[in-house]
């Protein structure tokens, strides 16, 4: 819709007569940008060379550049951050073009740290490499390890070699990226229904002898030329990165700080963490933001931006600073450690608040999610439930996403028949043994070292199976190379060969190197036995494509607990990976399997397999993530603030009244209550809204007298309550007034069980305490542990329930991380009650709080007589929480800047 207002836009200006000045031109840019209230604010006029009057009209309306017959203008009305980076950025083409020349609804932006494709250039541009005379180490390598089929041709010549696109013209070539094929896969299955963009970094890119390029050789025309040929044949954004800025993200940051923990390795020194954190953190944050940009650039309204991985978490936070409305996926592929590892990384509220940002967050397994609540909670201190996390007033969802593979596509690849012949070859190579399978990355998670050491057990301990089991393990190597872990590897190869072979056979048979599919998708098939023992893995999709090669062997599968694949394959035989017995007994046990036992297992891993593929995966996650959208439309959401509403009722009103809970209002929630001090740009304004004589200002709190004097006391002409509405001190601009209690006829008996029944659970329960005030006890335990805490809070609610509320008149509130106890007939209602009864000529009310205490407030306003364009009741947090406010702000920061805006209007006021 969007392109073709602007076509019409083109259309308009070539129908303008030939006269026509800058005055006209201006209506139009005036008129125009208020049709494009987006984020990406930018619109591209197509101006005849016979209106030169037009050219000089646009310099002092907007930046341009001016390529043949095109102008590409920045609008008058972009203020947020990104758009003034597309002014600084107007040097640059326009933005990608939408399909068919019009703007598209719901395309899903999917966005990956590398694309999917690996960009080899056909300009003529030349590696510097190609001067020392040697091939690159990562050049692409395929050493088949089966013998020459029977029908005579070479595997490799019948193997499938990576699709490779090329166009007629063309200045790049795209060959098929190796590895995480389930994730491509999962993504691209939704081509049939979905329109999509695919954004994520070129990688290393190649000449035409594979000889990678540095980042600086490409020139501005050749980094064009391949945005252009990816958008146009691949419907691709590339993200092109700086060498050294993309070494230091994913060497440094991803693979040395992130990768290790996720996956339960500490570092191996105390300091590395923060040797590296400085330099290494600051490319990481830069990649981020430049990922974020290319989204912005492509976003229009509808859209879908689903994000992937660690190397990526600080994207949907700044996706979302720019978008707020946006419906934002979030899916991590690794595991996420428990909280009490997670919370040795020093850029750890950084991390959460970033991919806090989404809408909602998918994990490969449930622990992966619990975990990464429990982070949460204790990191930030946010409330969470198996549902999600509340974050800065919206409900970030959580969902369980545990992905697959293509199983279709794996099936008719191993009924080729080049796979078929070597299926064949190998059988008759390794004629008379059993074959025990493994394939893994050369990883320290990976655990081959457990398994050969697993191995090495087995042969011990069954020495009846020496010279019959044959070990073929191939380990691919990893981005980063581990030559230790490689030296370790071979040194137990050549001991497990030296102890259990001969001059005729080798018990394990080791590969480091990228294995051929189709050699790979023939092991798979004729093996024996499949043996995956990672010590900690995200999914590990090795076991799925196991089972799905093994339809007409159907044996087993040994898999190690710390699988993420681990929930699900429950037919396997779950091992720990450190208990190299365990493994050994396990190993056994398959090989001696009965075939009746193992059709039964492999049918049960089959159809696990089958029916959640990475289609399933990649479905689901969309589905799921529409209904986290919808949800927040189809709830009932409490409406955000409208600022400009609340300032205009604020300057018609010649009588107001303003009433304001105090922590978790004006202040944020802390830790220790003494820690919640008022901030000065507060106090600030809340003395130039005590001044203008147009207004009556309260502050309503739970806290006692003596805190509100010594934190509010000199801001002259406001007024106190205190212990929610036991004590009112009234408005006093001598800062002479006193306190008047309310609370004289009350009876407080009660305080000694209550006291009593606190200080047991404040014994049981580490960092609670208890708060005496003169009307009421309250129990504070945000610095316990919070699960525990928690449990604990529960446990003392249902005592004082049976013991005290059915007794005594008094009532439990319950808090954030507290319960207080107070006589029932006391509340910040009633306060409200009589500062309404004492100011019933008041034209503007607005009352502001964050929890259960302050409904009491607001369910008195609503009662009130006033009309409803008079009341303005606002809750701070969730806009999805229970409230009787009929407004919202996410945060104490937003509501002190409205403060801080009726203040203006105040001093503006006072100086006419």
């Amino acid at each position: 819709m969007i392109r073709s207002i602007l076509r019409l836009s083109g259309y308009l200006l070539q129908a303008l007569p030939q006269g026509v000045g800058p005055r006209a031109f201006t209506c139009f840019s005036t008129w125009f940008p208020r049709l494009l209230e987006l984020p990406s604010s930018f619109f591209t006029l197509t101006i005849p060379q016979s209106h030169p009057l037009l050219f000089s009209a646009l310099s002092p309306l907007s930046p341009v550049y001016i390529q043949p017959s095109r102008v590409s203008i920045s609008t008058n009305t972009a203020s947020t951050p990104f758009a003034k980076k597309m002014v600084a950025q107007s040097s640059q083409k326009p933005p990608f073009p939408t399909q068919n020349g019009a703007a598209t609804q719901g395309r899903i932006i999917v966005v990956t740290h590398h694309l999917p494709w690996t960009s080899i250039t056909t300009a003529g541009v030349k590696s510097s490499l190609r001067q020392t005379g040697e091939r690159p180490a990562n050049a692409a390598k395929f050493t088949e390890i089966s013998p020459r089929s029977k029908s005579g041709n070479s595997p490799k010549e019948n193997g499938c070699k990576p699709t490779v696109d090329t166009a007629p013209g063309g200045r790049w070539k795209f060959q098929e990226r190796r590895g995480h094929s389930a994730i491509f896969a999962g993504i691209n299955s939704l081509k049939d229904t979905e329109k999509l963009i695919h954004i994520g970094w070129t990688g290393t890119t190649y000449d035409d002898e594979s000889y990678p390029l540095e980042s600086n050789s490409l020139t501005p025309e050749l980094r064009q030329a391949l945005t252009d040929e990816l958008w146009e044949r691949k419907r691709c954004v590339p993200v092109i990165l700086d060498d050294k800025k993309a070494a230091g993200h994913y060497e440094g940051y991803c693979k040395t700080d992130l990768w290790p923990l996720f996956h339960y390795m500490l570092w191996d020194f105390a300091l590395d963490a923060a040797e590296h954190d400085p330099i290494s953190w600051v490319d990481y944050h830069d990649v981020n933001q430049q990922f974020a940009d290319a989204i912005l650039k492509v976003y229009q309204p509808g859209d879908l931006i689903w994000i992937h991985d660690y190397h990526l978490l600080l994207v949907p936070s700044m996706v979302r600073q720019e978008l707020p409305d946006a419906t934002i996926g979030f899916f991590l592929h690794t595991p996420f450690p428990s909280s009490e590892l997670f919370r040795c990384l020093p850029r750890r509220k950084e991390i959460l608040q970033g991919v806090l940002g989404s809408s909602m967050i998918g994990f490969q397994t449930y622990s992966y999610a619990r975990h990464f609540l429990s982070s949460c909670t204790r990191v930030l201190g946010l409330e969470s439930s198996p549902k999600g996390v509340d974050y800065k007033g919206s409900l970030v969802a959580i969902n369980i996403f545990p992905i697959g593979i293509d199983a279709v596509k794996l099936q008719e690849r191993r009924k080729q028949q080049n796979v078929l012949d070597k299926m064949a070859a190998i059988k008759e190579l390794y004629s008379g043994k059993k074959i025990i399978i493994g394939r893994d990355k050369l990883d320290h998670v990976k655990g081959v070292q457990h398994k050969l050491n697993a191995f090495q057990k087995f042969l011990t301990t069954f020495p009846e199976w020496q010279n019959k089991v044959v070990l073929i393990q191939v380990t691919s190597p990893a981005e980063r190379e581990s030559h230790k872990l490689e030296s370790k590897v071979s040194e137990l190869v050549s001991r497990i060969n030296g102890n259990f072979g001969s001059l005729e056979f080798a018990p394990v048979h080791h590969y480091h190197q990228h294995l051929d599919q189709d050699d790979y998708y023939a092991l798979l098939s004729i093996a024996d036995l499949g043996l995956i023992t990672s010590v900690r893995d995200g999914m590990n999709t090795s076991s799925h494509e196991f089972v799905v090669c093994q339809q007409e062997n159907r044996s087993p599968l040994i898999l190690s607990e710390f699988t993420g694949t681990a929930g699900s394959l429950s037919a396997a035989a779950l091992v720990n990976p450190w208990d190299y017995q365990g493994v050994a007994n396990a190993i056994n046990e398959g090989l001696l399997m009965s075939r009746e036992e193992k059709a039964i297992k492999h049918q049960q891993l089959f159809d696990h397999v089958t029916s959640n593929t990475a289609e399933f995966w990649g479905q689901s996650f969309i589905k799921e993530l529409r209904k986290a959208a919808q949800s927040r439309t189809a709830t009932n959401p409490t409406p955000a603030l409208d600022f400009a509403l609340m300032l205009d009722r604020y300057r018609q009103a010649s009588k107001r009244l303003l009433m304001f809970d105090y922590d978790g209002t004006l202040t944020p929630i802390t830790k220790t209550p003494g820690a919640a001090l008022p901030p000065p740009e507060m106090l600030k304004a809340m003395q130039i809204l005590a001044n203008d004589p147009r207004n009556v200002v309260f502050v309503i709190s739970g806290r006692d007298d003596d805190c509100l004097d010594r934190w509010l006391g000199e801001v002259k002409g406001l007024g106190l309550s205190a212990e929610h509405g036991c004590f009112i001190k009234y408005p006093d601009h001598k800062g002479t007034g006193k306190w008047i209690n309310l609370s004289e006829d009350v009876d407080f008996s009660w305080k000694n069980e209550v006291t009593e029944i606190f200080n047991y659970y404040t014994e049981r329960t580490q960092g609670s305490f208890v708060e005496h005030k003169r009307c009421s006890i309250t129990w504070h335990y945000r610095l316990a542990d919070p699960e525990y805490g928690h449990f604990q809070a529960n446990e003392c609610q249902n005592h004082l329930e049976n013991a005290i509320l059915s007794k005594l008149p008094v009532e439990i509130l319950i808090g954030k991380k507290n319960l207080e106890v107070r006589p029932v007939s006391i509340n910040k209602g009633e306060i409200v009650k009589r500062l309404l009864s004492q100011n019933p000529d008041v034209e503007f009310v607005f009352c502001a709080g964050d929890d259960r205490t302050d409904e009491d407030m607001f369910k008195m306003v609503r009662r009130s007589a006033l009309p409803d364009h008079v009341q303005c009741n606002c809750t701070i947090g969730n806009a999805t929480k229970k409230t009787h406010a009929q407004w919202h702000v996410p945060a104490p920061e937003d509501l002190i800047r409205l403060i801080g805006e009726f203040a203006k209007e105040s001093t503006v006021h006072s100086s006419l």
